[in-house]
């Protein structure tokens, strides 16, 4: 048993060096619970923008190649917002916004509210990374300073006296970094993957956004517009 360890540290260290401790740990749990969820999310997002290359383009019209996306995809979020918007362009204050110009603004929207979500939990990770290592330069100090307090108390200031209580609060020192450091490597990570993302998510926002506005954007509208020819003729 190492007398001058991290379980040492616990039992003779006061209650601020170990809520210290115990912030630093929950830095940790929650940095590394972040990394994971927001991997599998885009891992997610990643097999909705191949989904959607492979059924929503193929199909023969925008409600059917809605139909054919995932029901809680991210690329029929957009997609079903802009064909929505394209059937509600109607009311006096509406009327005075063209088509082309709130298309544009409900598919942004959508695209805004995707991003929003994949950037949920990255200020956390930014956060851990940059306070991390002064938290646990903070619980250093607290502990040098009681460790040389109690030496002078103690008037002996041998290398045995000096070194265990030094070296436990070094430990403090080295636990903020090993929270930092995968907090930073994380979200440098995680922001890169979202801008990939995004990138797939601001094409297929494009291509929606033509396609909608081409005339053919729908079977049900087209069915609209041929009544309404009709009853004109």
């Amino acid at each position: 048993d190492n007398p001058y360890g991290l379980d040492a540290l616990w039992k003779g260290g006061d209650f601020v060096a170990r809520g210290t401790l115990i912030i630093l740990v929950l830095m940790s749990m929650g940095s590394w619970y972040i990394i994971i969820t927001k991997l599998i999310e885009q891992v997610k997002l990643m097999g909705q923008a191949k989904n959607a290359k492979h059924t929503f383009w193929k199909a023969a019209t925008v409600e059917a190649g809605i139909a054919g996306l995932k029901p809680n995809s991210a690329y029929r979020f957009i997609a079903q917002n802009g064909s929505t918007s394209t059937l509600h362009h109607d009311g006096a204050l509406l009327e005075q916004i063209d088509l082309n110009t709130w298309v544009t603004m409900s598919i942004q929207r959508s695209v805004e509210k995707v991003q929003s979500r994949l950037q949920d939990g990255l200020a956390f990770l930014a956060t851990v990374g940059s306070t991390a290592p002064f938290v646990g330069l903070f619980g250093t100090v607290w502990g040098i300073y009681h460790a040389l307090t109690a030496i002078g108390i103690a008037g002996q200031a041998s290398i045995d006296k000096v070194a265990g209580p030094v070296g436990e609060a070094l430990i403090m020192t080295a636990i903020g970094l090993a929270v930092a450091v995968p907090a930073v490597l994380g979200y440098n990570w995680l922001v890169r993957r979202n801008k990939s993302a995004m990138e797939e998510i601001r094409s297929f926002s494009a291509d929606l956004h033509s396609v909608l506005l081409s005339g053919v954007m729908s079977s049900s509208q087209a069915g609209q517009v041929a009544n309404i020819k009709k009853k004109v003729g």
